[in-house]
């Protein structure tokens, strides 16, 4: 408690104030500060909120993949990260896992393969090997390296059959499934439009026994 007390020279009252502090005088600033505090909270979680919100429908979002058409790479129930910004700053690369609007005689709803073929290439396959001609007039057909491939799924015996020469057009890309027996891709669709394309598939974040690098 405060000690009170008279000063017999001048009759003056002094008051030892040293534990007013402990009974509440600063309780106000108190309120304030923790007010304040929560005030703060709020606008960071609705900042994040608009942050996420922009992320997910502009720059970033995420594909469950349904289906055997990307075994053994991709599976059924794994979750993907897309970047939907990759295709606006440079074009598609060959190797590239792509996520794709739902096209136009497609089973599934959205699709997700590999890029194969780039625009002006003639593509073609024989015996699941894939060959690919570059667009200048001398060019010749290269076979094309697919270590993505798993050669428990992709057999000489078991790619979907051969297909005759296809060049791929402007602003277009040819993909495929790594399980090249069970993929609806541009053999059955045809070359895909650029302005199809979702974003590129870019990392398995679930489940975590399946994280990659795609």
């Amino acid at each position: 408690m405060s000690d009170v007390w008279d000063d017999d020279q001048d009759g003056s009252v002094l008051v030892d104030t040293d534990d007013t502090a402990e009974f509440g005088l600063n309780k106000p600033e108190k309120k304030t500060s923790g007010a304040r505090a929560f005030f703060d909270w709020v606008v960071v979680v609705t900042v994040a909120l608009l942050v996420a919100f922009v992320v997910r429908g502009f720059v970033l979002a995420h594909f469950v993949v349904d289906g055997s058409s990307m075994d053994s790479t991709l599976e059924t129930g794994d979750r993907v990260f897309v970047n939907k910004l990759s295709y606006r700053l440079h074009d598609p690369n060959r190797g590239d896992v792509v996520v794709l609007h739902q096209l136009s005689g497609a089973a599934e709803r959205d699709l997700i393969k590999r890029v194969i073929a780039l625009p002006g290439e003639t593509i073609e396959m024989t015996s699941c090997i894939v060959r690919i001609t570059g667009p200048e007039p001398d060019a010749a057909a290269q076979v094309l390296i697919e270590p993505y491939l798993d050669p428990e799924v992709v057999s000489s015996s078991n790619c979907g059959g051969d297909f005759a020469p296809v060049t791929v057009p402007d602003d277009h890309v040819f993909v495929m499934g790594d399980n090249r027996s069970g993929s609806q891709d541009s053999r059955s669709l045809g070359p895909i439009s650029e302005n199809d394309l979702v974003g590129r598939a870019f990392v398995v974040f679930w489940p975590r026994s399946h994280w990659q690098w795609l």
